[in-house]
């Protein structure tokens, strides 16, 4: 059997051999274990590398931010926040109230 973050990898593989020009991620570090997230966003760097662009919804928003271009934090299916991403990394009332 694959693990968690083998079948991340293997689905974004799947996902890529169509040559998309957008690839929708949900959640690709739930469940996985820290050094597995650290591939897997590594992959998706990579991927990003490419020219392919990514939607990415993600709980981890500190990781997620880290290689986006543009942000959007939501609450009870709202948007609450958006910006460029590393605006919305260094703004201390976000990093208080959603990065820890």
């Amino acid at each position: 059997t694959l693990s968690g973050g083998e079948q991340q990898m293997l689905a974004m593989g799947r996902a890529l051999m169509s040559k998309p020009k957008i690839l929708l991620l949900d959640e690709p570090s739930m469940g996985l274990a820290p050094i597995l997230v650290d591939q897997v966003f590594a992959s998706i760097q990579d991927i990003r590398k490419q020219g392919v662009t990514i939607l990415l919804v993600e709980q981890n928003a500190y990781v997620a931010l880290q290689i986006a271009d543009y942000g959007y934090v939501l609450e009870s299916g709202q948007i609450a926040l958006k910006g460029p991403a590393q605006e919305l990394i260094k703004n201390e009332e976000i990093r208080k109230a959603y990065l820890g």
